[in-house]
This record gives C-alpha cells, sequence and structure tokens, in this order.
C-alpha cells in the first residue's frame, strides 16, 4: 500500500517562508509526475506545482516566482519551498505522486499565513 506523509507547515507572517516535505513508501515501481495542491476553507482544490522524472517543473501562476517543487529520490520525498507567503496562501497542502497503479495523495498539512 503506497503512503504520503506531508510535513513542515504551520503559522507564518506574510512574508515569511516554510518548506514543506512529503514522505512517501510502499510498493511503488515507478513515479510519473509528482505534485502539490492545496485547499482553502471555502474553495476548491488547486493545483499548486508539479515536477516531472525529468525534473521538468510548472507552477500555478499564483505561486510562480515564489515556490519551488523538488524531488530526492534517493530519499523519497519532494519537497515545497514556499517564500513570499501571503494570506491567500493558507490552505491545507496536500502531496501526490502518479504511478502506473494508480494516483496517490496525502492527507495534507495546514499552512496559515497570518499576522
Amino acid at each position: 500500500q503506497v503512503q504520503l506523509v506531508e510535513s513542515g507547515g504551520g503559522l507564518v507572517q506574510p512574508g515569511g517562508s516554510l518548506r514543506l516535505s512529503c514522505g512517501y513508501s510502499g510498493t511503488i515501481s515507478r513515479i510519473y509526475t509528482m505534485a502539490w495542491n492545496r485547499q482553502a476553507p471555502g474553495q476548491q482544490r488547486e493545483w499548486v506545482a508539479s515536477i516531472d522524472p525529468s525534473g521538468t517543473t510548472t507552477y500555478a501562476y499564483s505561486v510562480k516566482g515564489r515556490f519551488s517543487i523538488s524531488r530526492d529520490n534517493a530519499k523519497n520525498t519532494v519537497l515545497l519551498q514556499m517564500n513570499s507567503l501571503k494570506p491567500d496562501d493558507t490552505a491545507v497542502y496536500r502531496c501526490g505522486i502518479a504511478t502506473p497503479s494508480g494516483n496517490y495523495w496525502g492527507q495534507g498539512t495546514q499552512v496559515t499565513v497570518s499576522s
């Protein structure tokens, strides 16, 4: 069974930074794209960033230039570095992986940006 566990969320002031980490485990033959999405209270879930096996990254317009996604295959982790955080970034952030057996997502970690 595939499991993903996010960590690194918390309360941060506007303009601050956080780094989210996602560890994955289980029987995984191959990983295609890895991604982060988020969901703010009362809002639809929003895709944030993706990274493919070659390391090519893509970002939502709302976070481009402020967030950076990376992967460490040796440590089975995917990271999301978030800089210049804004109150609108407040949400539950989840990581996900696409594999031959399907897509898997973690439970999420809360990020709150407030003064």
